[in-house]
């Protein structure tokens, strides 16, 4: 009778990621996709990199820059080089505190590894530690909604009305976003001016216009930029607004209006949406 093999030693793994409420907010995904786009210098090649659609990354990073309140990302004009993309310095400060971080996490696993099979407790301290991640905007980055437009701002006003409040969101490029929320909401999320929240407005709420200066129109947002992408589809066509500052939103209308409205890259825009639209939450 042939004896039993040893049985394999146990090995301790990790990851880092953020969590809040039981759900999973982060990760390393979209740090990768900055990473890949500082390396490559164009959002075509780092989307391939890191296994991503070209749409995918595109969303992906038009989030972040409206999530950062500032942009992360950015063009560069064309030219002899055919332009490309590249991160900002708060990008590449991002990804560079995102890394040490994880070499920081990675380390204490090991640690915490020795420890599981010595049983020796150890008091030592480690000085990496001391640069401060942007926790609440990695928070944000990695926030899981069916809404196309997520901007990360700051409460500007709160004016309480006789049945609801208005709240005013300062977001990137200094635009203001407006929200009509109940009382209870404005108690219960902490909404006072200076406080920190995120609006969600889906593609769908959003209408595109053209040549809408001077115009007076009932939607209380109004938010002017310049086409910066139109993808269309089966039925509806996607419609990319970018806007000053580094922020962009997006837009679903038919087919039959893109064609109407003749909606090309570099053209004048303006999304407007009412302020019952949008939602607004807070980070736990």
């Amino acid at each position: 009778m042939s004896e039993a093999a040893d049985p394999a030693p146990l090995e301790l793994h990790g990851s880092l990621w953020l969590a809040a409420g039981g759900r999973q907010l982060g990760g390393a995904d979209r740090i990768a996709l900055l990473a890949a786009i500082d390396q490559c210098g164009s959002i075509t090649a780092a989307a391939k990199a890191v296994g991503m659609s070209y749409k995918g990354a595109w969303d992906a990073v038009e989030a972040m820059n409206n999530l950062a309140g500032a942009p992360l990302v950015e063009r560069l004009a064309g030219g002899k080089g055919g332009g490309g993309t590249r991160l900002t310095e708060r990008g590449a400060q991002l990804v560079a505190q995102f890394r040490r971080l994880e070499e920081v996490h990675r380390r204490f696993v090991e640690q915490l590894g020795k420890q599981t099979e010595t049983g020796v407790d150890s008091s030592g301290k480690d000085s990496s530690n001391n640069d401060l991640l942007d926790i609440h905007l990695l928070q944000a980055l990695h926030m899981k909604t069916s809404a196309r437009n997520q901007f990360l701002g700051t409460v500007d006003t709160v004016a309480r009305g006789a049945v609801n409040d208005e709240v005013v969101l300062r977001i990137v490029g200094g635009q203001r976003i407006v929200a009509v929320v109940t009382h209870e909401s404005t108690q219960s999320l902490g909404l006072v001016p200076g406080a920190r929240a995120f609006a969600l407005v889906k593609a769908s709420s959003v209408i595109v216009a053209v040549a809408a200066e001077g115009l007076k129109l009932s939607a209380r947002n109004q938010l002017a930029g310049t086409i910066a992408r139109v993808v269309p589809g089966a039925v509806n066509a996607e419609v990319t607004i970018a806007l000053p500052g580094g922020g962009t939103i997006a837009a679903t209308v038919t087919q039959d209006s893109a064609l109407g409205l003749e909606l090309v890259a570099g053209m004048p825009a303006t999304a407007l949406f009412k302020a019952s639209s949008v939602i607004v939450g807070v980070a736990p």
